[in-house]
């Protein structure tokens, strides 16, 4: 006989309790491990935040460092270059200090050094005052005044008097330089060139200084020449002309400025001008640099020595007799005895020889 056989339905609801706690079990692991990774991440993250502003941190720290460093450098870099200035200027106030001591033992051969200058000085100006008081009186007879260089004596032996002055300047080319060279390149220079040479520019200083020590109440005439003659003040020719008239002889030293050294010379025929005056002049002076070139007639070529003394000869034979004749006579290579002709020229007619000075007047 069979047996019935029965349900058990608590077996059914007990597994699916069990399932269902078994689920609720796994879900709270899940839930808890999931928050406990969450966590862990957050964490995670603000360490590795935290670990960056350290680093952050430790970089500008070390920048700091560098800098303190390159600081420290240029402040050594300073202190070393300010300790050398220091050391010079400890030297230079050393070598200050014994200059001083020097001085300081100096100064009293100074202070007597000084105290004779200032008795010399006072003892020149009452000299000096002296010599314009002298001037003063005798430039109250002048027409003309060169102050400065032009006032120096050079000329002591030199007569610049007399009623009626004639003053003879030579103007040909050899006026231009002491040298042969100089003269025969000078003398194909433009006129303002051969104006400004230095020899023929001490000629016009001395014709400056000339016209200045003429007495006012004198007359004069000035004559220029070469292988001619011819007064400077054109349309004045055998004429006296006065000193007083200042015009007038500023006049004509403008045209003894304007004059061109050229050509030969002829000092026959600048002697024989003299005797073209009706009234004669009783002091000649002669302005030049050596023996004539030409005689009456001109010539062409070279002349020797022994022909220029001809001419000079020839040309004294034509001066007017009684008449003083001073001559300034400025040197010249090559002609060696002109200065002896012309010191002979002097003495035998009572007037002085000079020979001036590079640097005259």
């Amino acid at each position: 006989m069979k047996r019935k056989r029965l349900s058990q339905t608590f077996n059914l609801s007990f597994l699916d309790v069990m399932s269902c706690g078994f689920g609720a079990v796994v879900l709270i692991f899940l839930i808890v491990d999931h928050a406990s990774s969450t966590l862990q991440n957050t964490t995670e993250n603000a360490e590795l935040a935290e670990a960056r502003l350290l680093e952050e941190d430790i970089e500008r720290e070390q920048r700091l460092i560098v800098e303190a460093l390159n600081s420290q450098q240029e402040v050594e870099q300073e202190i070393t270059e300010i300790s050398g200035v220091s050391q010079r200027l400890q030297r230079e106030v050393a070598k200050l200090k014994e200059e001083l001591a020097e001085e300081d033992a100096e100064s009293l051969a100074k202070l007597e050094h000084i105290k004779q200058l200032k008795t010399e000085i006072k003892n020149l100006e009452e000299k000096l005052d002296r010599l314009r008081s002298a001037a003063e009186e005798g430039q109250g007879r002048r027409s003309r005044f060169i102050y400065g260089e032009g006032e120096r004596q050079y000329l002591t032996g030199l007569r610049v008097g007399g009623d009626r002055i004639l003053i003879l300047l030579d103007a040909s080319a050899s006026m231009l330089d002491r040298t042969v060279v100089n003269i025969l390149r000078l003398r194909n220079l433009p006129p303002e060139k051969r104006r400004g040479a230095p020899k023929w520019q001490s000629m016009v200083g001395t014709m400056d200084w000339l016209t200045a020590q003429l007495p006012n109440e004198s007359l004069y005439q000035i004559y220029a020449f070469n292988t001619e003659v011819w007064p400077v003040l054109k349309g004045t020719e055998a004429e006296w002309l006065s000193v007083a008239d200042t015009p007038l002889l500023e006049e004509a030293m403008d045209e003894v400025r304007r004059l061109v050294p050229t050509g030969g010379t002829s000092l026959v025929k600048a002697f024989e001008a003299v005797d073209r005056f009706v009234t004669q002049p009783d002091n000649i002076i002669l302005i030049t640099d050596g023996l004539p070139t030409q005689g009456a007639k001109a010539g062409s070529g070279k002349v020797n020595a022994e022909k220029r003394l001809k001419f000079f000869e020839s040309a004294l034979r034509a001066l007017p007799e009684g008449i003083p004749v001073s001559v300034i006579l400025a040197p010249m290579e090559g002609d060696p005895v002109a200065a002896a002709a012309y010191w002979n020229l002097a003495i035998r007619t009572n007037g002085a020889f000079m020979s001036p000075s590079r640097d005259w007047p």
